[in-house]
């Protein structure tokens, strides 16, 4: 029970902000509306990170909220499940074999290019493990699951999640008004979002950023590379277990359970029951509102966890590897979505 009230004021704080994202997209388009105006419709993804930011930035976090805020990690998977309510298994499938294969394509060309780029920049062999293992699929979750597995320092953990993190802010930026240049499709613009951005928040966002069709899509492409994660983390623990780095894998099968994500397989069995017409009309909206407003605690969480003074001290060659690599992945992709884009439409 105590644990439970210390996370309140946090969570109360990021529903405050998520609230305020949304309070603030609704009261401008009212606004333009009323005054007959066209005004820039700024999704409410955007205004919770930037307020977020803004507290984070100025006045900080205290510590009375720190625990709830941590919860947005919870916020996201728990909106990711109940998003399964708006896909039956007919939509999954429509993510299709083609984009199966561009996911397989993006997996070993990121671990493969940030090994390079690491090595090039001499970083530390464990951090840049830690780079690839992160750019290849899930961000900060596969970092943190892999820091373990390798027995990485906390030091390069930061340096790796950091570079991760300021990438990820990069591409809320730049990805909606790349897709809105080249007049990408819902389809192709959200698997590009789901292939290229590393975390699980941000690449839902910029996907809902764009809209919400394309939102699913990024969703079934980024969760399409989340279930790689137990096997990517694998091979690189039996790597620096042989090099005499890390700690041996007893139980192989036991491990991948440890490290695949959960809440994968709980998409999955919500999308089934809707399949099965398990639920009634009124439910599937009603749990599709609830992934709505965890989505909106989980982008306000974004914000508040991006400290952009921590991010300049964590030195310059991380980060340069980070972004090197991040925008040819990003470049990379786009060039197989633009080519496949018929196929895609």
């Amino acid at each position: 029970m105590v644990k439970i009230l210390r996370l309140i004021p946090g969570v109360l704080l990021l529903a405050a902000i998520g609230y305020a994202g949304k309070f603030t997209e609704q009261s401008i388009a009212a606004y333009g509306k009323a005054h007959h105006l066209a005004l820039p419709n700024i999704e409410y993804v955007l205004w919770a990170i930037l307020f977020g930011l803004i507290i984070s930035n100025t006045l900080g976090v205290s510590w009375i909220f720190q625990p709830g805020v941590a919860t947005y990690e919870f916020w996201l998977k728990a909106g990711i499940v109940l998003l399964g309510i708006r896909f039956l298994l007919g939509d999954v499938l429509k993510l299709g074999g083609l984009s199966l294969a561009l996911v397989a394509v993006e997996l070993a060309v990121s671990i493969a290019l940030m090994t390079w780029l690491g090595r090039a920049f001499k970083l530390s062999p464990k951090l840049t493990s830690l780079l690839a293992i992160g750019s290849s699929i899930c961000g900060v979750s596969a970092i943190i699951a892999a820091k373990g597995a390798i027995d990485a320092d906390d030091e390069d953990a930061s340096y790796a999640i950091a570079a991760i993190l300021a990438l990820g802010a990069f591409s809320l930026a730049a990805f909606p008004l790349i897709g809105h240049a080249l007049h990408m499709s819902d389809r192709a613009y959200g698997l590009w979002a789901g292939l290229a951005v590393d975390n699980t928040a941000e690449a839902t966002a910029a996907g809902a950023l764009y809209s919400d069709a394309a939102a699913k899509f990024a969703v079934l492409a980024k969760t399409a590379r989340n279930a790689t994660i137990g096997f990517v983390v694998l091979a690189y623990a039996i790597y620096w277990a042989g090099k005499g780095a890390s700690a041996k894998i007893e139980n192989r099968a036991a491990f991948l359970w440890q490290k695949f994500p959960k809440f994968v397989l709980g998409f999955l069995l919500i999308s089934a029951l809707a399949t099965a017409g398990v639920f009634s009309k009124p439910q599937v909206a009603d749990l599709a509102n609830l992934s709505r407003w965890a989505f909106l605690l989980t982008f306000a969480g974004v914000g508040l966890r991006t400290n952009l003074r921590e991010l300049g001290r964590q030195g310059w060659r991380p980060l340069a590897v980070g972004a090197l690599g991040e925008f040819a992945i990003a470049g990379l992709t786009l060039g197989m979505i633009v080519a496949f884009s018929r196929a895609l439409a």
